[in-house]
């Protein structure tokens, strides 16, 4: 039975009915629907005999592979710093208070760190880049068209799905989706690239909020724009 739904899961049109499943989930807990999505994923890997290349990790992580994030991590706080401050002075300001407790709390601050890594670094890049992403690009044609296609469609529904951020967190999220995206569409079996620059640019954020230090620039981009 077990093989029945690994080569039913492998098809590409199942990943349209475990996206609209996991979305009828996150109406409920957002969680529901990430844990139905990551457990489907991880079953995938599992009944492959841990064969983690079918969803992007098919490529060893190396020093080069995070020096290389590190340097892709670099544009995209810049570009965020840059545009962050608009979307809070059109869209009103970023609902952050989900992490709020871990300001100036050097102990909350590492745990929400360490989950970070595991369950939104590497987790979610699994799930949306690794599974849905691919997934949808192959559904489509597996052409870099159809890769394209599926990069836009998944960074749409990747901030979307983090609508508890508030408008403007939802289309920030929704930009530095598509930007790890297009990482995965050019390095397409290397997902750890993607992982890293995912979490070195939350261990950024995370850090500032941690340091009460991350309202300085828009606070004051935003004076500018009164």
């Amino acid at each position: 039975m077990a093989e029945s739904l690994l080569g039913l899961l492998k098809k590409p049109y199942a990943v349209v009915v475990i996206l609209i499943v996991a979305t009828l989930l996150s109406l409920s807990d957002r969680n529901f629907g990430y844990f139905f999505g990551l457990g489907v994923v991880l079953f995938i890997v599992w009944r492959s005999k841990w064969d983690w290349s079918v969803v992007g990790f098919g490529t060893r992580i190396s020093r080069d592979t995070i020096l290389h994030s590190i340097l892709l991590t670099v544009p995209l706080f810049v570009l965020t710093s840059l545009i962050e401050p608009f979307l809070q002075h059109y869209f009103g300001a970023f609902d952050l208070s989900s992490i709020d407790d871990i300001r100036g709390d050097f102990g909350s601050y590492l745990i929400l760190m360490a989950i970070m890594w595991v369950f939104a670094a590497f987790g979610e890049q699994l799930l949306f880049h690794g599974y849905y992403m691919k997934q949808f690009a192959r559904l489509f044609g597996d052409s870099n068209a159809a890769w394209l296609v599926s990069a836009f469609f998944i960074s749409v529904y990747f901030g979307i799905s983090h609508s508890y951020q508030g408008t403007a967190g939802m289309i920030a999220v929704g930009i530095t989706g598509i930007y790890c995206a297009l990482i995965f569409y050019k390095h397409r079996t290397n997902l750890a690239l993607v992982a890293f620059v995912h979490g070195f640019y939350d261990t950024i954020g995370l850090t500032l909020i941690y340091l009460n230090q991350d309202k300085v620039l828009s606070d004051w981009v935003l004076h500018l724009l009164r």
